[in-house]
């Protein structure tokens, strides 16, 4: 059973920084994508960053870009987003997400079929 649980959220002011962590467990593949998305109350889910196991290629949202950072240590089977400058925009739940399926690639949310339960992120003015 494949499970993904972040940790890492919390009350930041803006300007701070944090870094999320995705812990996975249950799987053993060698070709997936994993990624970070985010809700916020009344919007939409969205990718904020993604990467691809086979090739560590990553994509970002717009909004992130510059600011976000996403890797991995395969060894811990972890994923993380460092969230540096921080704005009160970036405030949402977070979730960390897979999907196993052999060539599937990008940060659409519908293309990912496991996910985490999500930690908060609020960043204060």
């Amino acid at each position: 059973e494949v499970q993904l649980v972040e940790s890492g959220g919390g009350l930041v002011q803006a300007g701070g920084s944090l870094r999320l962590s995705c812990a996975a467990s249950g799987f053993i593949a060698d070709d997936y994508v994993i990624g970070w998305f985010r809700q916020a109350p009344g919007k939409e889910r969205e990718g904020v960053a993604c990467m691809a196991s086979e090739d560590s290629r990553t994509t970002y949202a717009d909004s992130v870009k510059g600011r976000f950072t996403i890797s991995r240590d395969n060894a811990k089977k972890a994923v993380y987003l460092q969230m540096n400058s921080l704005k009160p925009e970036d405030t949402a739940v977070y979730y960390c997400a897979t999907d196993l399926d052999i060539g599937v690639w990008g940060c659409s949310s519908r293309l990912y079929d496991y996910w985490g339960l999500g930690t908060q992120v609020t960043v204060s003015s």
